[in-house]
């Protein structure tokens, strides 16, 4: 386990911070998402940029989570990814 792993571990065992970090949640899997689709289409964001008309200044806005993607903007990019967009609902677990 990475040292990173083991302080979000201890860290998550504080009511206040586990609730800031899933809160957060959903934020960074749109981030990740997004990372991990460019890269299965063997693109550099650059190229992205090239495909989707976003500036890549905005692509690695998104990827490093300052800027949050409209719903258009997620369209755009899926379209020059050639992937489809899909959002969903997930119950959330019971603890």
């Amino acid at each position: 386990m990475s040292d990173l792993q083991e302080l979000t571990q201890e860290l998550m065992l504080d009511e206040e911070f586990r609730a800031e970090y899933e809160a957060l949640q959903p934020e960074m899997d749109i981030t990740r998402a997004m990372m991990d689709a460019r890269i299965r289409a063997g693109l550099t964001q650059t190229e992205l940029s090239k495909k989707s008309g976003i500036s890549q200044a905005d692509i690695s806005r998104l990827e490093n989570g300052t800027r949050n993607p409209s719903l258009s903007l997620l369209k755009r990019l899926a379209e020059a990814m050639n992937t489809t967009l899909k959002i969903e609902f997930v119950p959330k677990s019971v603890r």
